[in-house]
């Protein structure tokens, strides 16, 4: 038996046929050639004895529909598991999550027992790596070392190459200098 806001395969069914007010064995017909591969043109066109003469408007309100709801009731699964996990899954929580409409409305109950992102500092700390970072920290240097002494020449990084031509007292590839006219 299924409460009210939860959804099995053959109750999203039901609810789209309700939605649409069509008789659910269309919509479940449907749903069988979209699981299928068939598309919605195809489905419009080829197969109206199938689904009983649906229109494409109807079939592709049947397909958006149906991919949303099953997304409804993965994410429910999702989150019905997760907050098990934690210990923190009560009856009257579960009968919010489940009688949830819309995936907005889903969030919104799972939003307090969501999860918090895990820093890395966290995972150092998980990992007993705080009394190190500490003791690091602690023996820093007070001081700066000095820098350097700056060179009063420039250094390269790399020497430039120039081309054969184009090096000093070097003639040109034609082997005769050109001279401004």
């Amino acid at each position: 038996m299924t409460t009210p806001g939860s959804l099995e395969v053959g109750s999203i069914e039901g609810r789209i046929a309700g939605e649409l007010g069509v008789r659910e064995r269309q919509v479940r017909a449907a749903v069988e050639l979209l699981d299928g591969g068939s598309t919605v043109p195809f489905i419009a066109r080829y197969r109206k004895e199938a689904t009983e003469m649906l229109d494409d408007a109807q079939l592709r309100t049947i397909e958006e529909r149906l991919r949303y709801l099953r997304e409804l009731e993965e994410r429910r699964t999702a989150i019905l598991e997760s907050v098990r996990e934690q210990g923190k899954l009560t009856d009257e929580l579960e009968a919010r999550i489940r009688g949830a409409e819309t995936k907005a409305r889903l969030e919104d109950i799972y939003l307090p027992y969501k999860p918090k992102r895990r820093t890395k500092a966290q995972i150092a700390r998980e990992a007993g790596l705080e009394p190190l970072a500490e003791g690091c920290s602690q023996t820093r240097p007070s001081s700066p070392s000095p820098r350097p002494p700056r060179s009063s020449t420039p250094t390269r990084a790399w020497p430039i190459r120039r081309p054969p031509w184009t090096a000093p007292g070097r003639s040109s590839p034609s082997g005769s200098r050109r001279t401004p006219t």
